[in-house]
């Protein structure tokens, strides 16, 4: 089999981050200009979950639609990374399974859980203080999490918008881009910290607050990526901050006076 060159995996970078996250982050500066130049940031919302239609089953389409095309390029990424080598008939070790590689399976679903659970909450609590440092110094937008109608499907979709994006920033942003980095010679700290910079840059539609809080999060979680090899707990963590977000705000932001 052909080792893909250097200059071959740029490439594929490239293609995957701008049909993915690398869009979203040219987005987000611009959209962050246009608010800039607009008015105070401090004035300024964020909405992260629109609705689309008035109409509530073309509104649940296009939310679903938008949940399955937004995972096509994580299926992308699992095909460049699985090995096309044949593996020995029953050697499951060098089998080439970009699950594998990436440790996104559920081999140790205890442990995943358990490291999930501890950083959802390492990262969640000063998240919150860090929002609030924002909007106190007039660096963040008001980030509305869920402004989707009350339907039966609403918290589902929510729940899987959640977990859309956890999979889909862990998996390209920490498994696909360390993985490539490492390709390429880049030294650890310097792959952890363009990662991390790549996952602040597009939350930038935010505000600087949550681009620091994002980038910080993102270094948290590439160095342990590193350390275990499994992009699992990551997502789990990811899905479960998210989950709260959006659901508890679409359940609650009312009644506490948040929408």
């Amino acid at each position: 089999m052909l080792v893909p060159s250097r200059r071959r995996l740029r490439l594929e970078v490239w293609i995957v981050l701008g049909l993915s996250l690398g869009q979203s982050a040219v987005y987000s500066v611009v959209q962050l200009l246009d608010k800039m130049t607009r008015a105070p940031l401090a004035e300024g919302t964020s909405t992260l979950n629109r609705s689309q239609s008035t109409r509530e089953y073309f509104d649940l389409t296009y939310q679903l639609l938008d949940i399955i095309f937004a995972l096509v390029p994580v299926l992308l990424v699992l095909y460049f990374l699985t090995d096309q080598r044949q593996a020995s008939p029953g050697d499951a070790r060098n089998s080439g399974s970009a699950f594998r590689k990436l440790g996104f399976n559920f081999a140790r679903p205890g442990m995943d859980l358990l490291q999930g659970l501890g950083l959802a909450a390492l990262i969640g609590i000063p998240s919150l203080g860090l929002y609030a440092a924002g909007r106190a110094l007039g660096i963040t937008t008001a980030i509305i999490p869920s402004a989707l109608d009350a339907y039966w499907w609403t918290v589902p979709v929510l729940v899987l918008s959640a977990m859309r994006h956890a999979v889909l920033e862990e998996v390209i942003v920490v498994g696909y881009l360390m993985d490539r980095f490492g390709k390429f010679g880049w030294s650890t700290p310097l792959a952890i910290a363009v990662s991390s910079v790549l996952r602040g840059s597009y939350h930038l539609y935010q505000g600087f607050g949550p681009f620091i809080g994002n980038a910080v999060m993102g270094v948290v979680f590439a160095w342990l990526y590193t350390r275990t090899k499994r992009v699992m707990p990551l997502v789990i963590a990811h899905a479960l901050l998210d989950i709260v977000a959006f659901v508890g705000f679409s359940l609650f932001g009312k009644a506490v006076g948040l929408g």
